[in-house]
Protein backbone atom coordinates (compact mmCIF):
# COMPACT_ATOMS: atom_id res chain seq x y z
CA UNK A 1 0.00 0.00 0.00
CA UNK A 2 1.12 3.57 -0.56
CA UNK A 3 2.21 5.71 2.38
CA UNK A 4 -0.37 5.98 5.15
CA UNK A 5 -2.85 3.60 6.74
CA UNK A 6 -6.06 4.45 4.86
CA UNK A 7 -7.22 2.18 2.07
CA UNK A 8 -7.54 3.52 -1.46
CA UNK A 9 -11.30 3.70 -2.03
CA UNK A 10 -11.43 5.42 -5.46
CA UNK A 11 -9.31 6.33 -8.47
CA UNK A 12 -8.88 9.79 -9.95
CA UNK A 13 -7.73 9.87 -13.57
CA UNK A 14 -6.15 13.27 -14.18
CA UNK A 15 -6.17 14.61 -17.73
CA UNK A 16 -5.75 17.84 -19.67
CA UNK A 17 -9.37 18.45 -20.69
CA UNK A 18 -10.92 19.70 -23.90
CA UNK A 19 -13.97 21.50 -25.28
CA UNK A 20 -17.01 19.32 -25.90
CA UNK A 21 -18.98 21.78 -28.06
CA UNK A 22 -18.16 24.64 -30.47
CA UNK A 23 -19.09 27.39 -28.01
CA UNK A 24 -16.61 26.00 -25.47
CA UNK A 25 -13.55 26.28 -27.72
CA UNK A 26 -12.63 29.90 -27.07
CA UNK A 27 -13.08 29.86 -23.27
CA UNK A 28 -11.16 26.58 -23.09
CA UNK A 29 -8.22 28.06 -25.01
CA UNK A 30 -8.26 31.15 -22.79
CA UNK A 31 -7.93 28.92 -19.73
CA UNK A 32 -5.11 26.90 -21.28
CA UNK A 33 -3.12 29.99 -22.26
CA UNK A 34 -3.88 32.16 -19.22
CA UNK A 35 -0.81 34.15 -18.20
CA UNK A 36 1.20 33.16 -21.29
CA UNK A 37 0.57 36.30 -23.39
CA UNK A 38 -0.39 34.34 -26.49
CA UNK A 39 -1.31 36.70 -29.38
CA UNK A 40 -5.05 36.71 -30.19
CA UNK A 41 -4.34 35.68 -33.78
CA UNK A 42 -2.56 32.55 -32.54
CA UNK A 43 -5.57 31.64 -30.39
CA UNK A 44 -7.84 32.12 -33.39
CA UNK A 45 -5.64 29.85 -35.48
CA UNK A 46 -5.68 27.10 -32.86
CA UNK A 47 -9.44 27.48 -32.47
CA UNK A 48 -9.77 26.59 -36.15
CA UNK A 49 -8.09 23.25 -35.45
CA UNK A 50 -10.97 22.40 -33.13
CA UNK A 51 -13.58 23.70 -35.54
CA UNK A 52 -12.23 21.27 -38.15
CA UNK A 53 -12.87 18.29 -35.91
CA UNK A 54 -16.08 16.22 -36.24
CA UNK A 55 -18.71 18.01 -34.19
CA UNK A 56 -16.27 20.92 -33.64
CA UNK A 57 -15.17 19.36 -30.38
CA UNK A 58 -12.29 17.56 -28.74
CA UNK A 59 -12.65 13.78 -28.28
CA UNK A 60 -10.35 13.90 -25.23
CA UNK A 61 -13.09 13.89 -22.58
CA UNK A 62 -14.99 11.06 -24.26
CA UNK A 63 -11.87 8.93 -24.70
CA UNK A 64 -10.72 9.55 -21.12
CA UNK A 65 -14.16 8.54 -19.88
CA UNK A 66 -13.83 5.33 -21.91
CA UNK A 67 -10.52 4.67 -20.16
CA UNK A 68 -12.22 5.22 -16.80
CA UNK A 69 -15.07 2.83 -17.63
CA UNK A 70 -12.61 0.24 -18.89
CA UNK A 71 -10.52 0.53 -15.73
CA UNK A 72 -13.59 0.20 -13.51
CA UNK A 73 -14.69 -2.95 -15.38
CA UNK A 74 -11.21 -4.48 -15.23
CA UNK A 75 -10.95 -3.86 -11.50
CA UNK A 76 -14.37 -5.44 -10.99
CA UNK A 77 -13.25 -8.48 -12.99
CA UNK A 78 -10.30 -8.75 -10.59
CA UNK A 79 -12.69 -8.67 -7.64
CA UNK A 80 -12.09 -5.03 -6.69
CA UNK A 81 -15.05 -2.66 -6.72
CA UNK A 82 -13.42 0.75 -6.92
CA UNK A 83 -15.09 3.78 -8.51
CA UNK A 84 -13.02 5.59 -11.13
CA UNK A 85 -13.46 9.35 -11.53
CA UNK A 86 -12.12 11.75 -14.15
CA UNK A 87 -10.84 15.23 -13.30
CA UNK A 88 -9.55 17.74 -15.85
CA UNK A 89 -7.06 20.56 -15.48
CA UNK A 90 -8.53 22.88 -18.08
CA UNK A 91 -12.19 22.05 -18.62
CA UNK A 92 -15.22 20.33 -17.16
CA UNK A 93 -15.22 18.22 -15.15
CA UNK A 94 -12.60 20.40 -13.48
CA UNK A 95 -10.58 18.77 -10.73
CA UNK A 96 -12.43 20.71 -8.02
CA UNK A 97 -15.79 19.62 -9.45
CA UNK A 98 -14.74 15.98 -9.46
CA UNK A 99 -13.24 16.15 -5.97
CA UNK A 100 -16.47 17.70 -4.67
CA UNK A 101 -18.48 14.85 -6.18
CA UNK A 102 -16.08 12.33 -4.68
CA UNK A 103 -16.43 13.94 -1.25
CA UNK A 104 -20.23 13.85 -1.53
CA UNK A 105 -20.00 10.14 -2.34
CA UNK A 106 -17.92 9.47 0.73
CA UNK A 107 -14.51 8.98 -0.89
CA UNK A 108 -11.78 9.49 1.68
CA UNK A 109 -8.58 8.48 -0.13
CA UNK A 110 -8.04 8.26 -3.87
CA UNK A 111 -5.23 7.10 -6.09
CA UNK A 112 -4.41 9.84 -8.59
CA UNK A 113 -3.10 8.64 -11.95
CA UNK A 114 -1.62 11.33 -14.19
CA UNK A 115 -2.51 10.42 -17.77
CA UNK A 116 0.77 11.63 -19.19
CA UNK A 117 3.44 9.09 -19.99
CA UNK A 118 6.59 11.20 -19.73
CA UNK A 119 7.45 13.52 -16.89
CA UNK A 120 8.20 17.23 -17.09
CA UNK A 121 7.17 20.17 -14.96
CA UNK A 122 4.31 20.77 -17.42
CA UNK A 123 3.13 17.19 -17.71
CA UNK A 124 3.37 16.01 -14.09
CA UNK A 125 4.29 18.69 -11.57
CA UNK A 126 1.54 21.08 -12.66
CA UNK A 127 -1.01 18.30 -12.52
CA UNK A 128 -0.05 17.49 -8.96
CA UNK A 129 -0.05 21.12 -7.86
CA UNK A 130 -3.44 21.64 -9.52
CA UNK A 131 -4.83 18.70 -7.55
CA UNK A 132 -3.52 20.26 -4.34
CA UNK A 133 -5.07 23.63 -5.26
CA UNK A 134 -8.39 21.98 -6.10
CA UNK A 135 -8.42 20.06 -2.79
CA UNK A 136 -7.89 23.32 -0.93
CA UNK A 137 -11.12 24.67 -2.45
CA UNK A 138 -13.27 21.65 -1.63
CA UNK A 139 -14.66 20.98 1.84
CA UNK A 140 -13.79 17.49 3.08
CA UNK A 141 -11.92 16.76 -0.13
CA UNK A 142 -10.48 13.25 -0.27
CA UNK A 143 -6.79 12.75 0.17
CA UNK A 144 -5.08 12.07 -3.17
CA UNK A 145 -1.94 9.98 -3.37
CA UNK A 146 -0.25 9.58 -6.72
CA UNK A 147 0.64 6.48 -8.67
CA UNK A 148 4.30 6.17 -9.65
CA UNK A 149 5.56 6.86 -13.19
CA UNK A 150 4.41 4.21 -15.61
CA UNK A 151 6.04 4.84 -19.01
CA UNK A 152 8.29 1.79 -18.63
CA UNK A 153 5.45 -0.57 -17.72
CA UNK A 154 5.08 -3.55 -20.09
CA UNK A 155 1.36 -2.87 -20.48
CA UNK A 156 1.94 0.61 -21.84
CA UNK A 157 4.73 -0.57 -24.14
CA UNK A 158 2.60 -3.43 -25.47
CA UNK A 159 -0.42 -1.14 -26.04
CA UNK A 160 1.70 1.30 -28.07
CA UNK A 161 3.24 -1.57 -30.02
CA UNK A 162 -0.16 -3.11 -30.71
CA UNK A 163 -1.53 0.16 -32.10
CA UNK A 164 1.58 0.46 -34.26
CA UNK A 165 1.24 -3.09 -35.57
CA UNK A 166 -2.35 -2.39 -36.57
CA UNK A 167 -1.28 0.54 -38.73
CA UNK A 168 1.82 -1.15 -40.09
CA UNK A 169 -0.54 -3.54 -41.88
CA UNK A 170 -1.69 -0.58 -44.01
CA UNK A 171 1.76 -0.25 -45.56
CA UNK A 172 1.88 -2.21 -48.84
CA UNK A 173 3.56 -5.53 -48.11
CA UNK A 174 6.36 -5.00 -50.59
CA UNK A 175 7.32 -1.72 -48.85
CA UNK A 176 6.53 -2.63 -45.24
CA UNK A 177 9.93 -3.89 -44.18
CA UNK A 178 11.67 -0.71 -45.33
CA UNK A 179 9.27 1.76 -43.68
CA UNK A 180 10.91 3.70 -40.83
CA UNK A 181 9.10 4.49 -37.58
CA UNK A 182 8.87 8.01 -36.17
CA UNK A 183 7.78 8.28 -32.54
CA UNK A 184 6.31 11.66 -31.60
CA UNK A 185 5.76 13.50 -28.35
CA UNK A 186 4.85 17.05 -27.41
CA UNK A 187 7.76 19.45 -27.71
CA UNK A 188 8.66 21.39 -24.55
CA UNK A 189 11.28 24.06 -23.85
CA UNK A 190 14.80 22.63 -23.74
CA UNK A 191 15.36 24.12 -20.28
CA UNK A 192 12.26 22.33 -18.96
CA UNK A 193 13.32 19.06 -20.59
CA UNK A 194 16.83 19.33 -19.15
CA UNK A 195 15.38 19.58 -15.64
CA UNK A 196 13.30 16.42 -16.01
CA UNK A 197 13.45 12.78 -17.15
CA UNK A 198 11.20 13.61 -20.14
CA UNK A 199 13.64 12.78 -22.94
CA UNK A 200 15.19 9.76 -21.25
CA UNK A 201 11.78 8.24 -20.52
CA UNK A 202 10.63 8.94 -24.08
CA UNK A 203 13.75 7.41 -25.61
CA UNK A 204 13.52 4.34 -23.38
CA UNK A 205 9.86 3.71 -24.23
CA UNK A 206 10.38 4.28 -27.95
CA UNK A 207 13.30 1.86 -27.97
CA UNK A 208 11.21 -0.78 -26.17
CA UNK A 209 8.35 -0.42 -28.65
CA UNK A 210 10.73 -0.57 -31.63
CA UNK A 211 12.17 -3.79 -30.25
CA UNK A 212 8.71 -5.31 -29.94
CA UNK A 213 8.01 -4.31 -33.52
CA UNK A 214 11.39 -5.66 -34.62
CA UNK A 215 12.14 -2.34 -36.33
CA UNK A 216 15.74 -1.16 -36.57
CA UNK A 217 14.97 2.14 -38.34
CA UNK A 218 13.28 4.48 -35.91
CA UNK A 219 13.63 8.02 -34.66
CA UNK A 220 12.00 10.50 -32.31
CA UNK A 221 10.46 13.81 -33.39
CA UNK A 222 8.48 16.46 -31.57
CA UNK A 223 5.21 18.16 -32.38
CA UNK A 224 2.72 20.80 -31.27
CA UNK A 225 5.22 23.47 -30.24
CA UNK A 226 3.36 26.48 -28.84
CA UNK A 227 5.74 28.88 -27.17
CA UNK A 228 8.10 31.81 -27.58
CA UNK A 229 9.75 31.41 -31.02
CA UNK A 230 13.01 32.77 -29.58
CA UNK A 231 13.19 30.09 -26.87
CA UNK A 232 14.82 26.75 -27.78
CA UNK A 233 12.40 23.82 -27.75
CA UNK A 234 13.01 20.13 -28.27
CA UNK A 235 13.62 19.18 -31.88
CA UNK A 236 13.49 17.92 -34.58
CA UNK A 237 9.97 18.96 -35.44
CA UNK A 238 7.99 16.10 -36.93
CA UNK A 239 7.48 17.98 -40.20
CA UNK A 240 11.22 18.42 -40.64
CA UNK A 241 11.77 14.76 -39.81
CA UNK A 242 9.28 13.70 -42.49
CA UNK A 243 10.91 15.96 -45.07
CA UNK A 244 14.26 14.40 -44.23
CA UNK A 245 12.95 10.87 -44.74
CA UNK A 246 11.43 11.82 -48.07
CA UNK A 247 14.73 13.39 -49.15
CA UNK A 248 16.57 10.07 -48.75
CA UNK A 249 13.99 8.18 -50.77
CA UNK A 250 11.57 6.76 -48.22
CA UNK A 251 8.05 6.30 -49.56
CA UNK A 252 6.22 5.28 -46.37
CA UNK A 253 6.56 6.12 -42.69
CA UNK A 254 4.84 4.80 -39.60
CA UNK A 255 4.16 7.66 -37.18
CA UNK A 256 3.52 6.59 -33.59
CA UNK A 257 2.28 9.32 -31.18
CA UNK A 258 3.77 7.61 -28.13
CA UNK A 259 3.61 10.81 -26.08
CA UNK A 260 -0.21 10.97 -26.20
CA UNK A 261 -2.55 8.50 -24.49
CA UNK A 262 -5.67 9.52 -26.44
CA UNK A 263 -6.31 10.66 -30.00
CA UNK A 264 -7.12 14.28 -29.19
CA UNK A 265 -6.80 17.38 -31.35
CA UNK A 266 -3.01 17.70 -31.18
CA UNK A 267 -2.85 14.25 -32.78
CA UNK A 268 -5.83 14.60 -35.10
CA UNK A 269 -4.78 18.00 -36.46
CA UNK A 270 -1.03 18.33 -35.98
CA UNK A 271 -0.35 14.85 -37.37
CA UNK A 272 -3.37 13.84 -39.43
CA UNK A 273 -3.83 17.21 -41.13
CA UNK A 274 -0.68 19.31 -40.93
CA UNK A 275 2.09 16.68 -40.94
CA UNK A 276 0.26 14.50 -43.45
CA UNK A 277 -0.01 17.45 -45.84
CA UNK A 278 3.71 18.22 -45.49
CA UNK A 279 4.56 14.58 -46.18
CA UNK A 280 2.22 14.37 -49.17
CA UNK A 281 3.97 17.33 -50.81
CA UNK A 282 7.21 15.35 -50.50
CA UNK A 283 5.73 12.14 -51.89
CA UNK A 284 5.78 10.40 -48.49
CA UNK A 285 2.81 8.33 -47.28
CA UNK A 286 2.12 8.70 -43.54
CA UNK A 287 0.61 5.75 -41.69
CA UNK A 288 -0.34 7.11 -38.28
CA UNK A 289 -0.82 4.67 -35.42
CA UNK A 290 -3.60 5.32 -32.96
CA UNK A 291 -2.89 6.42 -29.41
CA UNK A 292 -3.34 3.74 -26.77
CA UNK A 293 -6.83 5.07 -25.89
CA UNK A 294 -8.63 2.18 -24.10
CA UNK A 295 -6.47 -0.65 -25.44
CA UNK A 296 -6.83 -3.62 -23.05
CA UNK A 297 -3.10 -3.78 -22.33
CA UNK A 298 -3.09 -0.12 -21.27
CA UNK A 299 -6.19 -0.55 -19.11
CA UNK A 300 -4.63 -3.64 -17.52
CA UNK A 301 -1.54 -1.58 -16.70
CA UNK A 302 -3.70 1.08 -15.02
CA UNK A 303 -5.44 -1.67 -13.06
CA UNK A 304 -2.06 -2.98 -11.92
CA UNK A 305 -1.25 0.47 -10.53
CA UNK A 306 -4.49 0.46 -8.57
CA UNK A 307 -4.06 -3.07 -7.24
CA UNK A 308 -0.49 -2.37 -6.16
CA UNK A 309 -1.65 0.73 -4.28
CA UNK A 310 -4.05 -1.42 -2.27
CA UNK A 311 -1.59 -4.15 -1.28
Amino acid sequence: MLAGDAVIDAVLLIAFGGPTAPHEIQPFLEIVTRGRRIPPERLSAVAQHYHRMPGERSPLNELTSAQARGLERTLAERGTLCPVHVGMRNWHPFLAETLADMATNGVRRALGIVLSAFRTEASWDRYMSDVAAARARVADAPEVVFAPPWSDRPGFIEAVAARAREKLEDVPEERRAAAPVVFTAHSVPVAMADASPYVSELESAARAVAERLDRSRWSIAYQSRSGNPHEPWLSPDVNEELKGLASIGDTDVLVVPIGFVVDHVEVLYDLDVEARAVAARCGLAVHRAGAVNDHPAFIDMLADLVMESRE
